[in-house]
């Protein structure tokens, strides 16, 4: 018998289609499919540090919702309460590049993802989870995945915890209130934010000045980009990032909500949370895909408990850690 996820996350995940080959999109001939979803990527990242996971949303029947399905389960995340949706397509995007940057498009109207709603509560079996991750990207999806997120707020907790990231994509709350973003993430247990997200929603990506308007939630996590990032549960504590040599950035805020949940639910202290998150970035950054390949334990081990001196001066590069 399989055991329970620990942490459960609920949200759209996608069929992802990147450039094979250089040179202007419309020329583009070739394409390589991958899938991205901020939910799900934050479930693949969590078996890596030793955590159960889980994995909830609604897919096509379709190849790529089949797909979908099948590289989530590839990561050690259970995906047992994915419905398969026979009348709404899997949702895709297509990140373009050029040298302008990487536009990306997305194909996600009327996607099976969005027709999730409060029903999916009774396909969820809760007992022995002890984080329910959520995002801002769900609630934007359509009134049903809000009426969604809004139940899964209103469900009795017990001692589970429920997790919020931001994750504003403004694109999807054009011509809808901020003010609900903002209201949603209230009532979550712990919240993760960029600064720059939050200074959209809530006017300030200043730690202590959100904390006073987020005054609900025990944990407040604010990252501020390659700076580092702040937990505030009582005095702010401001860890920095590692020096990473980039690869793509994106995923990494998926990963370090992971790397904070897992140290969090180990009952790490503060700062070995927020340098597991920062770890579990670093890796992502590393590499195109949106989950890395896990650093050797004992590094890690000795970068979580090093000096301040030593943190700041350990760089990650795809030969390893060097320093600086």
């Amino acid at each position: 018998m399989t055991s329970a996820p620990e942490v459960l996350c609920v949200g759209e995940s996608m069929a992802l289609f990147v450039p094979a080959e250089p040179g202007p999109p419309d020329e583009v001939k070739h394409w390589v499919r991958t899938i991205g979803g901020a939910e799900s990527n934050v479930a693949c990242n969590l078996p890596t540090l030793g955590i159960r996971s889980g994995w909830v949303s609604a897919v096509g029947d379709d190849p790529f919702g089949r797909a979908m399905l099948r590289e989530v389960a590839s990561h050690g995340v259970d995906v047992s309460a994915c419905y398969v949706d026979p009348s709404r397509p899997t949702g895709l995007y297509v990140k373009e590049s050029g040298a302008g940057g990487s536009p990306v498009r997305y194909y996600r109207a009327g996607s099976a993802a969005s027709g999730m709603g409060p029903a999916l509560l009774d396909r969820l079996d809760l007992d022995g989870v002890r984080v329910l991750h959520l995002s801002g990207i769900t609630p934007a999806l359509s009134d049903s995945c809000l009426a969604l997120v809004r139940a899964l707020l209103d469900a009795p907790r017990g001692d589970r915890l429920i997790s919020f990231d931001v994750n504003l994509r403004p694109a999807l709350w054009a011509g809808r209130d901020p003010g609900l973003l903002a209201e949603l993430a209230g009532r979550a247990d712990i919240v993760l934010t960029g600064d720059d997200e939050a200074q959209r929603v809530w006017g300030t990506g200043d730690p202590e000045q959100l904390r006073a308007l987020l005054p609900q939630p025990r944990t407040l996590v604010v990252k501020h980009g390659e700076r580092g990032a702040t937990l505030v549960e009582g005095e702010p504590l401001f860890a920095p990032a590692l020096k990473v040599d980039v690869v793509e950035p994106v995923g990494a805020g998926d990963a370090f909500a992971a790397g904070f949940l897992a140290a969090t639910l180990r009952g790490a202290t503060p700062l070995e949370r927020l340098r597991q998150g920062h770890l579990q970035a670093a890796v992502t950054l590393l590499t195109h895909d949106d989950v890395g390949v896990p650093l050797p334990r004992d590094v890690v081990a000795t970068l979580l408990q090093a000096d301040p001196d030593e943190w700041r001066s350990a760089r990650l590069t795809g030969e390893g850690v060097v320093l600086t």
